[in-house]
């Protein structure tokens, strides 16, 4: 029974898979045991993601997750904010005659992840990332024929595809609040989210999922026993310009090929 939440935020659970709600529902319980006003707060004030998108990371199967990628927080602009974590709803087009289309430039983190993308499959040097690099690149990307995807839509397919979670650390944005206050308010949350993967792939008799740590919020799930269990591959968040020479990533994504078509 979900008749604790606030209107907005039940509402918000009906595009989520059958196979998650239960275990939703149970993190969003323990959410108001351990902060009772909080759900009530949020759902009277302003954030991001708008358009009951809150849960939109939980449309795939739970028996479909191979990897967890975490991240922050939704992106500060409404625009941007998708429920999706990295996935920036301004981003259309990947690619510009110059290299990566304004609207990637833009979101940094997006920025960052397709370069190191780019420099696992061999099509940049990481030492030449910008400039006539990324043009030749880019030029490549648009010739008829191409396997190479164009849109972020097609992207975040791929990432659903190969069973990633695109799961933010916290599931809302406010400007008023810092996000790891927000994140911290959804930890019970996170570890009711881990501990249900871990009882299904138990259940399954198969591996748990590999947890992909980006940045310092994300890794505080490492303080929840149940984290223990899974694999992790940890680095730095992607707004940070060393995270394009990442080796464990680039050995993580490269074998992927998540830029091109499939």
């Amino acid at each position: 029974m979900t008749d604790f939440l606030p209107a907005s935020i039940r509402s918000a659970l009906t595009g989520v898979h059958a196979s998650w709600l239960a275990i939703l529902e149970h993190g969003l319980r323990a959410v108001a045991q351990a902060n009772p006003a909080y759900l009530k707060d949020l759902a009277a004030a302003d954030y991001l993601p708008t358009e009951g998108r809150m849960f939109a990371a939980f449309t795939q199967p739970l028996e479909a997750v191979r990897y967890v990628l975490v991240g922050e927080g939704p992106y500060p602009r409404a625009a941007s904010a998708t429920g999706v974590c990295f996935m920036d709803g301004a981003v259309g087009s990947l690619w510009s005659e110059k290299g990566l289309s304004k609207q990637v430039n833009r979101a940094t983190s997006l920025r960052n992840f397709m370069k190191m993308l780019l420099v696992a499959d061999g099509q940049l040097a990481l030492e030449n990332t910008t400039g006539d690099a990324m043009s030749d690149v880019a030029l490549q990307a648009q010739k008829d024929g191409s396997q190479a995807i164009q849109l972020l839509a097609d992207l975040q397919d791929n990432m659903v595809k190969r069973g990633f979670l695109l799961l933010n650390a916290s599931l809302v944005f406010r400007p008023d609040v810092p996000p790891v206050k927000d994140a911290k308010a959804w930890q019970p949350f996170m570890q009711a989210v881990l501990q249900g993967l871990a009882d299904a792939a138990d259940k399954r008799g198969e591996d748990l999922p590999t947890l992909v740590l980006w940045g310092k919020i994300a890794e505080q799930l490492n303080a929840y026993p149940v984290t223990a269990r899974f694999p992790k591959a940890v680095a730095e968040h992607p707004y940070n310009l060393s995270f394009i020479g990442n080796a464990g990533m680039q050995a993580l994504f490269g074998p992927m090929q998540l830029l091109r078509r499939t």
